[in-house]
């Protein structure tokens, strides 16, 4: 017969509980689970499914979650999940910068609407290019893949108090990743449009007459869609290098002393 007293319990829920404060807090900043069009009890079930699953590997973990030193592991394995999550989340605020600075070039500054994802004004163009992104995501498993990272980040820094943290400087680092990649990326839309408004500029010199207006939005439209069109096919080997980068980041920034 199997007897229960409160050690064992203890063990038991600090054992479930603790990985799963690492794991929502991934979730809860990693790209795509944490979209707000997924419903909360939703994201707990999957975290709870994978604590499930992994919680067998972990050996034992004995805190007491009511003292100081519980609360310091559960801060401690947020702050980790957080960052891990941020680090996969610097790929799409990179699209979303190019899709920002193609859209405004391209004359789309008036057709924004509020993203509840990132709680602001967006373009259109930084709306598609979004989607995209998430597409090509799903399709190289990228999802599947930042579990098998999570995962993997219990083996290189297991829960213990004072074993080691997160990485702040390799975080700044990846973080400049957004406005870097984001403007390599916008760069051929930009150059372009750059060229358009300083060949409607001569034009407009060389002919007064002409309305600028009435001719300068639709070319300077088409052209930069006609730019962005040409860029697309060739943008997903770019979009998998960042994905793998961001992966191997997400290692990283797992601090040992």
């Amino acid at each position: 017969m199997i007897q229960l007293d409160g050690d064992m319990l203890q063990i038991w829920v600090s054992g479930l509980f603790v990985p799963l404060t690492r794991i929502l807090a991934f979730m809860a900043a990693a790209p795509l689970f944490s979209n707000t069009s997924i419903a909360a009890p939703i994201k707990i079930g999957l975290g709870v499914l994978i604590t499930l699953i992994i919680a067998p590997t972990l050996g034992t973990i004995k805190v007491d979650l009511f003292s100081t030193t519980g609360l310091l592991v559960l801060i401690q394995q947020m702050l980790i999940g957080t960052a891990m999550g941020f680090v996969m989340r610097v790929v799409f605020s990179a699209i979303d910068m190019f899709g920002q600075m193609s859209g405004l070039s391209m004359g789309f500054g008036f057709a924004t609407f509020f993203d509840p994802e990132s709680a602001g004004q967006t373009t259109v163009i930084s709306t598609f290019l979004s989607l995209l992104t998430t597409l090509v995501f799903l399709h190289l498993d990228g999802h599947l893949l930042m579990i098998s990272v999570l995962t993997e980040s219990f083996e290189i820094l297991p829960v213990q108090l004072g074993l080691g943290g997160v990485n702040g400087m390799q975080i700044a680092k990846w973080g400049a990743t957004i406005f870097s990649t984001g403007l390599q990326l916008a760069l051929p839309i930009l150059a372009a449009m750059l060229l358009t408004n300083m060949a409607l500029g001569v034009l407009t010199r060389s002919a007064p007459q002409l309305n600028i207006f009435g001719i300068g939005f639709p070319i300077t439209l088409g052209t930069g869609l006609v730019i962005l069109m040409l860029l697309l096919p060739p943008m997903v080997k770019p979009l998998q290098k960042l994905f793998d980068q961001s992966l191997s980041a997400a290692h990283m920034i797992l601090r040992l002393p």
